[in-house]
């Protein structure tokens, strides 16, 4: 009876609060009814493209700001980010084509790979973005719709959000905020051909010409393309979003603001401060210290925030540094600041991993607010995620390079902002073992001097490192240098040949993973891809995209020599046959992925006929329209 009594006053006293703050429930519907009434009698609003006041606006993407990955290169259009700014290319037609914006993977395949990653605890379960990219629009307006036009494999949107700066102001960026328009899991569609994805999306308060789109693909058998997106909105506030219903939140039961720092929308209580707590702990007293702090190990960084604002007891255990020795910071970019960073130091003098990923830009957190809390927090990371953080500069660098003697993981992939120079700092971290420098700006006198000292590095990702000109000397030093290496992505690297693929081959036996994807100087006339395969008995996923010399001879030196094989992209080859192909498959018995799209000799026939022979293996065939 008692614990009712008290869920009945807590509720009770919310409700008090909440009809001082925003009036009664019937004054707000009744206010709410005679904006409905008057906007029905005054007849539609203007229709799309109308000039007036109140007019709808259909807007295209002027520019594509930022992203996480993409298929193209850096030197072209072709599969790129690029694609979305402007008037859709494809749609309404559907299938694969190279006008359109694609990202760097999809489906589970690459979760599986020796490279991947270890997953985060806590994680939020609500959190599924994988990528993403910001587009910015010509005008600002009121959103009315968000319209994604998806050409191949739809069903990878999973949040859309919208910012209340304007890229385009020259004032810098102050009091950023990004309010989610719509969000949802991760799907698939019944069909893989196009759609017009049109979400219904939440009211702002602000007006808005920067978007941002979040995808997982992790459900699709293919990549997904899109190829416009349009934003429609009007230049006034609409009268309806004045008067929205206040929601009564739980979770709010303080009398009033302090200095409480956000993140996720929940608050940091400063450690120590008696007015957060209650007195009395209940039974918890109770209980060994272990199991408590099991239990708490299983809530997420702002669950972890509403209880630490219960009692004193939980609070200690919310603050122990035991329970921050994993922080994902990723699922919170849009909260996260310099001030957030600065109340989580005193719980994360344990930091072993830390996942910063996506956040921090437009100011949000800045290099010196990062710096300081490496200096604290950094001594015992081993793993660091950093991708696409615009904050980091050469100082961010030196920093890391100097507090965090003991890292072994770096990821700086799509810090696309970071100048060379800045790479040289990387090679201080002679216990490196994985290192992503997707999409940097790293050249070749910083890359080879970290392949000189970091000797432990055992996956290794240069996908689009387009400033490397010699990638023949770059596999040399890998094949001296980095015997232990067990994945290697050279995606689109331009300038390998058949020499430095030799030396590599020969040097690296330990090479379970290695993508070649786009590497179009290398000529299977050489031979290069039968020594390859000779030399490299423990292959798991082998990246031939592309490649227009692949033969049958090669896939037969694969069928004999890699019976690990599990991966194989042979996309774009006009010389392997269905012979040489069915040889593959009965050879590679733990085969579970092969990209036989734009083989000219694999019609879809035959791929029909080798999935009802091998059903376990996903052998994929991409169309065009």
């Amino acid at each position: 009876m008692f614990p009712m009594l008290t869920l009945l006053s807590m509720f009770y006293y919310i409700c008090l609060r909440r009809r001082c703050r925003s009036g009664s429930r019937s004054e707000a519907l009744g206010s709410r009814r005679a904006v409905e009434l008057a906007q029905r009698s005054s007849g539609p609003v203007g229709g799309i493209g109308g000039s007036g006041s109140g007019g709808e606006l259909e807007q295209y993407a002027k520019e594509v700001l930022d992203f996480s990955s993409h298929y193209g290169s850096e030197n072209s259009m072709s599969y790129t980010m690029w694609n979305l700014a402007g008037a859709p290319n494809v749609y309404p037609s559907s299938g694969d084509f190279t006008q359109t914006a694609v990202f760097r993977t999809y489906g589970h395949w690459w979760e599986q790979c020796p490279s991947a990653r270890a997953p985060y605890r806590r994680t939020p379960r609500s959190f599924h973005s994988t990528d993403f990219l910001e587009l910015a629009f010509e005008e600002p307006v009121y959103p009315t719709a968000v319209e994604v036009l998806e050409t191949y494999h739809p069903g990878a949107v999973v949040q859309i959000l919208a910012c209340s700066h304007n890229p385009f102001t020259q004032n810098p960026a102050t009091d950023v905020r990004w309010e989610v328009l719509w969000s949802g899991e991760p799907s698939k569609a019944p069909t893989p051909h196009s759609r017009q994805f049109s979400p219904t999306i939440r009211q702002l308060s602000f007006p808005t010409n920067l978007l941002r789109v979040e995808v997982n693909s992790g459900l699709l058998e293919y990549y997904t393309e899109l190829d416009a997106v349009i934003l429609r909105g009007v230049r006034e506030r609409p009268m309806l979003a004045l008067y929205k219903m206040p929601l009564i939140d739980m979770n709010d039961l303080s009398d009033g603001e302090d200095d409480a720092v956000a993140i996720g929308n929940q608050r940091f209580p400063p450690a120590g401060d008696d007015k957060h707590n209650n007195t009395g702990n209940g039974y918890f007293d109770k209980l060994p210290y272990e199991l408590i702090q099991l239990i708490v190990s299983h809530l997420t960084l702002p669950d972890l925030c509403r209880l630490a604002q219960s009692c004193k007891l939980l609070q200690q255990h919310c603050c122990d540094p035991l329970q921050y020795q994993q922080l994902s910071l990723q699922p919170y970019w849009a909260a996260l600041t310099d001030a957030s960073l600065a109340h989580l130091q005193p719980r994360c003098a344990l930091l072993q991993r830390l996942n910063a990923s996506w956040t921090g830009n437009r100011g949000a957190v800045t290099s010196n607010g990062f710096c300081s809390f490496l200096k604290v927090c950094g001594a015992g990371l081993v793993s660091l995620e950093l991708s696409c953080c615009h904050f980091l500069c050469e100082a961010s660098m030196e920093v890391i390079a100097q507090t965090c003697p003991g890292l072994q993981e770096l990821n700086l992939a799509s810090c696309d902002r970071l100048q060379p120079q800045a790479f040289s700092h990387v090679s201080k971290l002679t216990s490196l073992r994985r290192l992503v420098l997707y999409r940097t700006k790293v050249e070749q006198t910083g890359l080879l001097s970290i392949l000189t000292f970091c000797t432990e590095l055992q996956h290794l990702n240069l996908g689009s490192c387009v400033r490397i000109q010699d990638y023949d000397v770059v596999a040399s030093m890998l094949a001296v240098r980095c015997r232990r290496l067990r994945s290697l992505d050279l995606w689109r690297c331009g300038s390998l040949t058949e020499r430095g693929l030799g030396e590599l081959a020969l040097g690296c036996g330990r090479l379970e993973e290695l993508d070649l994807g786009w590497c179009s100087t290398l000529q299977s006339s050489s031979g290069c891809f039968q020594h390859l395969a000779r030399c490299l008995p423990r292959l798991r996923k082998l990246f031939l995209t592309a490649n227009r010399s692949v033969c049958d001879q090669d896939l037969d030196e694969m069928a004999a020599c890699c019976p690990k094989l599990q991966h194989v992209d042979i996309l774009g080859t006009r010389m392997v046959s269905p012979s040489s192909l069915k040889k593959l498959l009965q050879s590679c018995p733990e085969l579970k992925l092969v990209d036989v799209s734009f083989c000219s000799q694999i019609d879809t026939r035959v791929v029909q006929e080798l999935t009802s022979l091998f059903p376990n293996v996903a052998i994929k065939k991409s169309f065009t329209q």
